[in-house]
């Protein structure tokens, strides 16, 4: 019995000791996420996750690595509410080369506590556009003006370049990787996630809930991937596929127009 009673304890210590976080067993890591394609509700959906996940297993600091040609206002201003009032450090990382932080992606870029990006990567060319047609007169100067307002609001707020934050959305003006460094416009630049880690170790960075110095050198990359639905949604959402969907959907609906009975391609138009 008593051989028994210890077993049980002993279980229940490792039960514990295995559900602590990461760094409080010893192991420092940083918790990665990957954005790609358009910012929606989907990637708005995720980045929240990946934040509540790093504060929940003690992760050093959330990596954003980002590729992005723009997106949604609505789901690109949730994420950097979520970024501003984040509990844990945010580095987003304009990345692989080739990538950019264009339109949605710059001011997401800009609200991060450090912003980097890879060598051959760009950012920028923010002004709004419409989703279907084209913005003028006084609609197209509201929507402008306040972008602008709101580009310069998270540059101030993290220290950054203001002028050209704005200069980003009244003229859609870019910058090279080696460019935005030197405009202060982000921090640094990383040939990859290992170097960024090494560059940004010991870095001050100053959160809603106070300062806190980043311990990432040697720390160990834990990546948090989309889950299977959100993969998928995502997918579905980006213009280009919904583009292509909705014409099998109507090529469909004009096949069962013409063989009416046919059935499949009448299920196939509705359902897609």
């Amino acid at each position: 019995m008593k051989a028994w009673g210890k077993f049980s304890l002993l279980a229940v210590l490792l039960f514990f000791s295995s559900s602590l976080p990461t760094s409080a067993q010893g192991e420092a890591h940083v918790d990665v996420i990957t954005v790609k394609g358009v910012i929606d509700p989907l990637v708005a959906q995720y980045v929240g996750q990946g934040i509540h996940m790093a504060q929940q297993d003690g992760a050093q600091c959330l990596v954003i690595q980002l590729d992005t040609p723009g997106g949604s206002e609505g789901p690109m201003r949730d994420i950097v509410q979520d970024m501003l009032n984040s509990p844990v450090p945010i580095v987003v990382y304009v990345s692989p080369a080739g990538a950019r932080a264009g339109s949605a992606g710059l001011f997401i870029t800009l609200a991060a506590d450090i912003a980097a990006m890879a060598p051959g990567t760009n950012i920028g060319a923010a002004h709004p556009v419409a989703i279907m047609g084209v913005i003028t007169g006084t609609m197209d100067e509201k929507m402008t003006s306040d972008a602008a307002a709101y580009a310069k609001a998270i540059a101030e707020r993290r220290g950054r370049n203001a002028a050209w934050a704005e200069k980003a959305v009244r003229e859609s003006a870019s910058l090279t990787a080696r460019e935005a460094v030197e405009a202060q416009v982000v921090d640094l630049i990383a040939d990859d996630l290992t170097d960024l880690l090494e560059k940004i170790d010991g870095r001050k960075v100053t959160m809603a809930t106070g300062e806190r110095i980043l311990a990432t050198k040697g720390a160990k990359p834990h990546p948090v991937p989309m889950s299977l639905p959100q993969q998928i949604l995502h997918a579905i959402v980006d213009p280009n596929i919904a583009y292509l969907l909705f014409t099998i959907g109507v090529w469909a609906l004009i096949a069962e127009f013409y063989h009416p009975g046919a059935i499949l391609p009448g299920v196939t138009g509705v359902s897609v």
